[in-house]
């Protein structure tokens, strides 16, 4: 007889159904985007505004970076404790409070603070909306939907571009824009009440009430067969609470596997560095070649445009190719466009195509990783390991701008930088390939039975604990 979590993984897709979740989840990622491509939209202007040097300019993005690590830790094991459904409502509305907040800032110090605090709540979107989409996705499609997941980020991006250049023209247009983000913000908020709780975390705690509830609905607006299932006897977690619940899915993450936890945190640390080295510094990049506000935020925004194409190819190849290929071959593509884009400056057209050629690559990997390193998981410690992962990324890249301003950028020059970073790339490529599996097509808690080497650790069943 099935369990209810094969019942979940079993049904049909439905856009009205499943569909939902999809935009929900969706929409709160997209604000996500929205933030941290501001940061490099505001860092030019809040040096205007404030006079500020370019190290303390990278501090916008790196107050902002450091609060979404934090938040990463936190509401990950969050999730995994009290349900996706509460911290999913609940990070969106802490990151809209603070930003609004942020938009009246007095001062240079307090607009930092403010960031970093709305970073916080921002920083649990990403965990906590890739483990509610993966876990109501029928197995067949969780791939293309967890890849398609991504294509909320360039929109965000692009949106975040053409809204802040609409806005270069206002007085006080930093705090114009900030405020613009928040609002739609709160929206969400109210909408994502409505969505239920994940049926197969009901089932992993045992709440088998509330989990039949939203299964016999799942199985009746999808037009599924009404066959039996179980829901198996929950597994004892313990009563930690507090700072111990975050620092206990550190040690079960990688208790679970060292060397798939180790691929993931490199995997996502050197590839977003490149990412968000070039996204939080692009605008000034291009302000410092000559390039006016309007034209440096529409190249910037050009970056993000080509990468909703570059989404929509990687939701068609992610099942085709595998996610470890497709991530292998991007990633150092797209590190050495950006290398291409530093030696090409003094060239308008050919460092605009570098720039192109960068936005869609980047954006052929992204997705897969999400989708890869969410998989990699079982259930009890999805939100977790991906939130950790994301955690440790933003925790170097939260720096990162700090140190590109006022020591890489200075010390080594651009083609130099982006060369660096590209090696770390393709290092962290190499490892994954060796350390960790591919996960198409597995069921979500079958993610390790191939993983190589004496490290794997056995996928607990019904009745097991995870350790």
């Amino acid at each position: 007889m099935k369990t209810g979590d094969q019942i979940v993984q079993d049904l049909p897709w439905r856009w009205s159904v499943q569909g939902k979740i999809f935009i929900i989840g969706g929409l709160g990622y997209l604000f996500d985007a929205y933030d941290i491509a501001l940061n490099g939209f505001l860092m030019p202007l809040l040096g205007e505004h404030f006079d500020l040097t370019l190290s303390q300019r990278g501090l916008v993005a790196t107050a902002n970076l450091v609060g979404m690590a934090l938040g990463a830790v936190i509401w990950g094991g969050v999730a995994d404790r009290i349900g996706r459904k509460k911290a999913f409502s609940v990070t969106l509305l802490i990151f809209a409070v603070f930003s609004v907040l942020g938009a009246l800032s007095p001062s240079y110090a307090v607009f930092l603070a403010l960031r970093f605090v709305a970073g916080i709540g921002l920083g649990g979107c990403i965990p906590v909306d890739y483990a509610l989409v993966a876990e109501f996705s029928p197995r067949k499609y969780r791939g293309r939907v967890l890849t398609a997941l991504d294509v909320w980020w360039p929109i965000g991006v692009t949106l975040c571009g053409l809204v802040s250049t609409a806005m270069l023209t206002l007085d006080n247009n930093w705090r114009w824009m900030l405020t613009t983000m928040a609002l739609p913000a709160l929206l969400l908020f109210w909408v994502r009440r409505g969505v239920p709780e994940s049926p197969v975390y009901l089932s992993k705690k045992g709440r088998e009430a509330e989990a039949r509830t939203v299964i016999d609905d799942l199985v009746a607006r999808t037009g599924a067969p009404v066959e039996p299932y179980v829901i198996p006897v929950p597994v004892d977690e313990g009563k930690a609470k507090g700072p111990r619940v975050a620092f206990e899915q550190l040690r079960d993450v990688w208790r679970f596997s060292a060397r798939i936890t180790s691929a993931a945190w490199l995997l996502f640390a050197t590839v977003m560095l490149v990412y968000y080295a070039a996204l939080s510094w692009m605008p000034s990049i291009l302000k410092e070649q000559g390039l006016g506000d309007r034209a440096a935020f529409m190249s910037t925004t050009l970056m993000s445009g080509v990468g909703i194409v570059a989404v929509l190819a990687s939701t068609l190849l992610v099942d085709l190719v595998g996610r470890k290929w497709l991530i292998g071959a991007t990633a150092p593509l797209a590190a050495l466009a950006l290398v291409a884009f530093a030696l090409l400056l003094d060239m308008p057209t050919g460092s605009v195509v570098a720039i192109g050629v960068f936005g869609f690559l980047m954006q052929l990997t992204i997705p897969a990783m999400y989708a890869y390193v969410s998989e990699l998981y079982p259930t009890l410690l999805r939100a977790s390991g991906f939130g950790w992962a994301s955690s440790f990324s933003r925790v170097l890249t939260g720096f990162a701008p700090l140190l590109f301003g006022s020591v890489l950028w200075p010390l080594l020059g651009l083609p130099l930088t982006f060369a660096v970073l590209a090696l770390a790339v393709v290092a962290a490529v190499v490892w994954t390939a060796v350390a960790a599996p591919e996960t198409r097509g597995r069921a979500l808690d079958d993610a390790t039975e191939d993983a190589p080497g004496p490290h794997r650790v056995p996928v607990p069943g019904p009745g097991q604990a995870v350790l």
